[in-house]
């Protein structure tokens, strides 16, 4: 259970940063290069390598290389798994907020 709590504790923080979400919804798209992600952001190469480096980490993209390029392409498995894992607050929120619906609809009488 602690290896599952550290890899999500990567995800979570990989997730935290906004360039990083973006990174990822432009991933969905398809592979891209490197070179084509760091076009779209004000900051450095070494920046946006910095962030695929901690994406790497927390196993959300891959990297691989194609002639002189880096290709990096979303990994579907570590989101597939951290989604299966926040349903299960889901269905604690929707149980919850139900029971609360009911409450509330009861005749005060």
């Amino acid at each position: 259970m602690v290896e599952y709590a550290l890899n999500f504790d990567i995800v979570f923080k990989s997730l935290g940063d906004p360039t990083r979400r973006d990174i990822l919804q432009r991933l969905t798209r398809g592979e891209l290069t490197v070179g084509a992600i760091a076009e779209r952001y004000s900051i450095s190469l070494a920046a946006i390598s910095k962030h695929l480096s901690i994406m790497q980490r927390a196993r959300l993209v891959t990297k691989r290389r194609q002639g002189n390029e880096q290709v990096v392409s979303l990994n579907p498995t570590t989101l597939a798994t951290t989604t299966e894992y926040l349903r299960n607050y889901q269905v604690y929120w929707e149980e919850t907020l139900a029971s609360l619906d009911q409450y509330l609809e009861q005749d005060p009488k």
